[in-house]
């Protein structure tokens, strides 16, 4: 499984950053690079709502299986018509869209299995290491493919996406469902209602959606933000956000096992809000980098954290909807970022919106303070 999802989230990331470049070289400007990731990461919402249901009536495998083909397979369209320098943005926008539900199916069953595979005690440690696994991909694709942009071309680069997701299907015969599986458990399974209705579910997945906002904001607009479009200080920023973000989602995993995952929300959200402030002098590559590692760390705290709390509060038979309902937050908040932010920059400039997106980190500090004085209530 880890080896499927390294390859499936190596074609992700590698484009995740070059389609809207892509999109804004053909014209389509700021609001056009952001639709981009919004529509990729609005589809990805709709395949995490059915995902569940798909894995019911198709299996682990098969779903995977097409979460990789759709992924992969129409980055090579995308290719062709860069290399026929055909590319408009309806046809980045559709190929945005079908590659967002590959993700989206690919993403829900990896949490999922990993959660049913790993004991309960040390199940913050396994998430963790999941998190580096598909964190690997954002520590090196994410800024090479900017990078590989200015030397090579876009299609190479797609062409590139497309072989990465496709080869993690050579993987699938191996893959191995847990005993109580995602899809079925004592008590029953929890479906998306009845997740969306539990405060202990939407409270922390709320408060990590918010940072995801921040995270849309800076993978799609930051090579736009610092250089005008691939250049060294952009890929040298989207380098230390994606290490940060990694490194500190397996420590979060470590340190929440052994002292509880509930104590390290608000102190993220602090640390990625400062992060992001530090963004507001986009000219200058110091607090640059500096914003971008202490964002990354919150940020991949809060990931470990709020995942890891919603799963100790349902059965093995609701692991799939815990797994759809926090990637629907990470997915609607980078959508919300991505889309959002192309708009409020095009009236404010980066450094403003920068200003924005880092207090609206802070607005997470409700949901996320609520949930600590449910959680001290309970116990």
């Amino acid at each position: 499984m880890f080896g499927a999802s390294l390859g499936g989230l190596t074609g992700f990331f590698l484009l995740l950053s070059v389609v809207p470049l892509y999109a804004s070289s053909a014209g389509a400007g700021t609001a056009g690079a952001g639709l981009a990731t919004g529509v990729l990461l609005f589809a990805t919402v709709a395949a995490e709502l059915v995902t569940p249901r798909l894995v019911g009536w198709a299996g682990h495998r098969l779903a995977f299986g097409a979460g990789l083909v759709l992924l992969g397979a129409p980055a090579l369209v995308l290719a062709g018509a860069a290399g026929a320098g055909a590319g408009g943005l309806a046809l980045i926008l559709a190929v945005s869209a079908v590659r967002g539900l590959g993700f989206g199916i690919v993403v829900v069953l990896g949490s999922a299995l990993v959660a049913g595979l790993v004991p309960a005690q040390r199940r913050g440690e396994g998430l963790g290491l999941y998190g580096v696994v598909v964190g690997v991909p954002g520590v090196v694709a994410l800024p090479l493919g900017v990078l590989l942009v200015g030397q090579v071309g876009y299609a190479p680069v797609f062409v590139a996406g497309a072989v990465a997701a496709l080869a993690g299907l050579a993987l699938l015969p191996g893959l191995v469902v847990p005993a109580a599986s995602p899809a079925a458990g004592a008590g029953g399974p929890v479906g998306i209602r009845a997740g969306l209705r539990m405060p202990g579910l939407v409270r922390p997945a709320v408060a990590f959606s918010v940072t995801a906002t921040a995270a849309g904001v800076v993978v799609t607009f930051l090579p736009l933000a610092v250089t005008g479009g691939a250049g060294g200080l952009a890929a040298a920023g989207l380098l230390v956000q994606a290490a940060a973000a990694t490194a500190a989602r397996w420590w979060a995993g470590r340190f929440g096992d052994r002292h509880g995952p509930a104590r390290l929300l608000i102190p993220a959200l602090l640390t990625a809000a400062t992060g992001v402030l530090g963004l507001v002098l986009v000219d200058h590559p110091v607090p640059v980098l500096a914003g971008l590692l202490l964002f990354g760390a919150g940020f991949g705290v809060s990931q470990n954290a709020s995942l890891a709390l919603m799963f100790s509060r349902v059965g093995p038979a609701g692991y799939g909807t815990v797994s759809a309902l926090w990637n629907l937050g990470y997915d609607v908040g980078m959508g919300l970022g991505a889309a959002g932010f192309g708009v409020l920059v095009a009236l404010t400039g980066y450094p403003a919106g920068f200003a924005v997106t880092a207090l609206l980190i802070l607005v997470a500090l409700v949901p996320a303070g609520w949930d600590r004085r449910a959680g001290r209530a309970a116990g």
